[in-house]
């Protein structure tokens, strides 16, 4: 089977919108969406960094710093745990939709659809309206025990489109996202882009990450946004530069803004090609823990939302003067 482009999702719908437009019989397909204007870009936190709250506080404090939506955590060691799926997740959002916020987006540990506790997750995320998921990492093994790249990739393609089948059933869009590295699968955009090959493209897709993406691209990552332009469903958000740390080069995450990731072009980009998704905010400098998910804050919450707000800010002015 050849790679279709899917049909872009270049907007979503707000979440007040959404249940006065479904409640009325009018939607039901997870790509139809109302557009609107391609300077409003919705950026959700990743609740990682919010660890340290319940539902409640969590939801209030994302509020207040002024983001759009929360990406929320539904896996091991998150804010909903998998097998509490049933119970929690609805508390969550009815949480998050109170304070005014969207959860147009959650980050899973689901990419087997054969698993009864994943498939549950899916079926009650559906059922809540949430639209996008981001799946777990498929990870190569040891070539040292004779599979090839090349035959991993095609096992992990064929789990990917059973897994796209029943995310049509439900009515959901599953995402992998690119991230950096030897080990998982994915640190090459063409790896991805085989990985979905086989699946149905409105219902399989990709979270862009260009923070990875630089990382492993270095200049030639805007490749990757020209190949699978047709297949970004949401973006995750961040940045770094390199540095020596004991006489090795590593990767430091940063504040945005202050490390080697592009965002004018970047944003440049996404608007060229009428790229409108949810986003997904992450803080991966050192942030008292945060950072880490931790669930106790090492510095005070106010530090915390004046970062927070910083970054935010810093994605909105980067957006804005984006040509």
């Amino acid at each position: 089977m050849t790679l279709q482009p899917a049909k872009k999702l270049t907007s979503f719908i707000s979440r007040r919108d959404f249940i006065k437009v479904s409640g009325a019989g009018l939607v039901s397909s997870a790509f139809l969406r109302p557009t609107f204007k391609m300077d409003d870009l919705s950026v959700h936190v990743f609740s990682k960094h919010l660890q340290s709250f319940n539902y409640n506080e969590m939801s209030s404090f994302a509020s207040e710093v002024g983001f759009d939506g929360i990406d929320l955590t539904v896996r091991p060691g998150g804010h909903v745990l998998p097998e509490r799926v049933s119970q929690d997740l609805p508390r969550a959002v009815e949480n998050i939709r109170n304070a005014g916020l969207s959860i147009d987006m959650i980050t899973t540990n689901v990419k087997n659809a054969d698993d009864s506790t994943q498939k549950r997750v899916l079926e009650v995320a559906s059922e809540l309206g949430i639209r996008y998921y981001r799946m777990a990492y498929f990870a190569y093994p040891e070539l040292s025990k004779g599979t090839t790249i090349i035959e991993s990739l095609k096992k992990f393609a064929d789990e990917t489109e059973a897994l796209s089948k029943l995310n049509k059933k439900l009515d959901i869009v599953g995402c992998y996202q690119n991230h950096s590295g030897k080990k998982l699968v994915g640190s090459n955009i063409w790896e991805i882009w085989k990985l979905i090959s086989e699946s149905d493209q409105n219902f399989s897709g990709i979270q862009y990450d260009i923070r990875h993406a630089t990382v492993e691209g270095g200049e030639s990552w805007e490749n990757g946004i020209h190949l699978i332009s047709q297949n970004i469903k949401t973006i995750a958000l961040k940045d770094f530069k390199w540095g020596q740390i004991n006489d090795r080069w590593k990767v430091i995450n940063t504040p945005i803004g202050e490390g080697m990731v592009d965002f004018k072009k970047y944003f440049s980009l996404l608007k060229s090609y009428k790229i409108l998704v949810p986003a997904s905010l992450h803080f991966e400098y050192s942030l008292g823990g945060a950072e880490h998910g931790s669930k106790k804050l090492g510095i005070s919450k106010n530090n915390l939302l004046e970062k927070m707000k910083k970054d935010l800010n810093g994605i909105k002015k980067y957006w804005n003067e984006a040509p």
